[in-house]
């Protein structure tokens, strides 16, 4: 079993090379109001779709990359309600900047989750051939803490 571990690593950093490597090699601040804005409806129609339980929907708006990775939306769906509470079921979703992170283009949005604390969500994009904008992964950070 422990022979494994050293290949799943490499097999992990592989995949995220390739989903960093499929990214548009488009900087933040190059990007256009039309993909500005393509981004956000991206981001927002998969919030909506999580409010709606809509798992086939919320699974549209992922990248090809993420949709390979979890397969179906069911499995998709069961790691968003188990790993990501704060953008399945937001009390607030504002938006803030996008900007380039390891390469991709990334947008950021201030979340308060069902538990009221607040994170900031990173959404990672990927500019599809077609020029579509899907998500390539979400993380989730505490907001830095105030020193007084």
């Amino acid at each position: 079993m422990l022979a494994t571990r050293p290949a799943t690593a490499f097999s992990l950093l592989a995949l995220i090379g390739l989903i960093l490597g499929l990214a548009a090699p488009v900087l933040g601040q190059d990007l256009s109001a039309a993909d500005r804005s393509a981004i956000r409806e991206a981001i927002q129609g998969q919030v909506d779709a999580f409010r709606r339980d809509d798992g086939e929907g919320a699974f549209g708006y992922a990248s090809p990359s993420i949709r390979g990775m979890f397969g179906t939306s069911e499995v998709f769906m069961d790691m968003v309600r188990q790993g990501y509470q704060p953008v399945f079921r937001p009390r607030v979703f504002d938006f803030r900047e996008i900007v380039t992170l390891h390469g991709q283009v990334t947008q950021k949005v201030h979340v308060v989750g069902p538990d009221g604390r607040p994170v900031t969500a990173f959404y990672p994009m990927m500019q599809l051939p077609d020029g579509t904008w899907r998500i390539n992964g979400c993380f989730l950070q505490a907001p830095e803490e105030r020193q007084a």
